[in-house]
C-alpha cells in the first residue's frame, strides 16, 4: 500500500542530496513518511530505506500520511504538511488532523504540535496568504477551504467545496486555481479538474464544473479490473481506481503524479495539454 505523492526538486542549498528530486509518499496506515529519489523524472527511482518523518516524532497516534512538501527558500527549509490521528487528550481534539514539520535537508524533520486543521492538506499561496484545501470532517466527505497568514499557525476554516472529494492537487496560474481531484463513489474513480477563480473575497471562491483528466486504462492502473464505485478509506487489493493527484512544475513543463490501481503504486505523467474545465462563470 503506497499513496499520497508529493514531489519537489531538491534546492541547491541542500548539501549532498541523495538525488535531484525527492518524492515523498505515504502508506495509508504507515508509521513514517516514505521517500524515493532520482536524478531524472523518468527514473530510475530508488527508495530511501529509513524514510523521513516518523510517527514517534509527532503527537499523532496510529499512523501519519498524506505528505505535502514545499520548499521555503527564504528560510532554507523544506516544509512538510502531514496528517495523523490524535487522541482526545490533545487540546480536546480527536480524529485526524494536519500538522507541519520542517527540515534543512529534506530527510530529518522536526514536527510541530500545532494543529493546523482537518486532514489531507494541499497548500498554496496567494496574495500573501497560505490557503489549504482539506478534507471536510463531515461524514459524507467533500472538501473544505482554509487559510492562514503564515502557513504555520492554525488555519481559519472557510466554506465547503467539491462534494465527495478525496485528495486534491493544485496548480495556480495568476488569479485562477486549477484543482485536480478524485471523488469517492465514482465508477471508476478517476482524476478530474475544476477551475476556481481567486476573486477578492476568498469566502466566495467556488470551483466550476469538472472535466476529466485521466481514467484508469492500462493494466497497471487497474484498467482491466471491474468497474465499481469506490469507497473512502484504505484499499489493499488492486482496484480500477486512480487516486491522490499531485502536481509538479519544472520550467514550462507540468507533471501529474497519481496513485494507481487504488493504492498499489505511484505514476508520473506529463500534462501535454490542460483539459477544458468550467470556472463556473458561464
Amino acid at each position: 500500500n503506497i499513496n499520497g505523492p508529493s514531489l519537489i526538486r531538491v534546492p541547491d542549498w541542500v548539501p549532498n542530496p541523495l538525488g535531484r528530486y525527492y518524492l515523498y509518499f505515504g502508506h495509508h496506515q504507515g508509521t513514517y513518511i516514505r521517500l524515493a529519489y532520482a536524478d531524472d523524472l523518468s527514473g530510475p527511482w530508488r527508495i530511501h530505506g529509513p524514510g523521513t518523518l516518523r510517527l514517534e516524532q509527532t503527537v499523532c497516534v496510529g499512523h501519519i500520511a498524506s505528505p505535502d512538501a514545499h520548499v521555503d527558500d527564504a528560510r532554507r527549509e523544506i516544509v512538510l504538511y502531514f496528517h495523523g490521528p490524535i487522541s482526545d487528550t490533545i487540546r480536546n481534539h480527536r480524529g485526524q488532523r494536519s500538522f507541519y514539520a520542517v527540515s534543512a535537508d529534506g530527510l530529518t524533520f522536526t514536527a510541530s504540535d500545532t494543529i493546523l486543521g482537518p486532514f489531507y492538506f494541499r497548500v498554496f499561496q496567494h496574495r500573501g496568504w497560505h490557503y489549504a484545501i482539506a478534507k471536510s470532517m463531515m461524514h459524507d466527505g467533500g472538501g473544505m477551504l482554509l487559510r492562514s497568514q503564515d502557513g504555520r499557525s492554525p488555519f481559519e476554516e472557510g466554506q465547503e467545496i467539491l462534494p465527495r472529494q478525496r485528495h486534491v492537487a493544485v496548480l495556480k496560474r495568476d488569479d485562477v486555481l486549477r484543482i485536480f481531484y478524485t471523488r469517492g463513489g465514482d465508477a471508476p474513480e478517476r482524476i478530474l479538474s475544476s477551475d476556481m477563480p481567486l476573486t477578492d473575497d476568498w469566502r466566495a471562491w467556488s470551483p466550476g464544473e469538472p472535466g476529466e483528466v485521466l481514467a484508469p486504462t492500462t493494466a497497471w492502473e487497474g484498467g482491466a479490473l471491474p468497474v465499481e464505485p469506490s469507497t473512502f478509506g484504505v484499499v489493499h487489493q488492486p482496484v480500477r481506481q486512480l487516486r491522490d493527484p499531485a502536481i509538479f512544475c519544472a520550467g514550462d513543463n507540468t507533471y501529474l503524479l497519481y496513485s494507481v490501481a487504488g493504492e498499489q503504486g505511484i505514476a508520473i505523467a506529463q500534462l501535454r495539454e490542460l483539459p477544458e474545465a468550467s470556472d463556473g462563470t458561464g
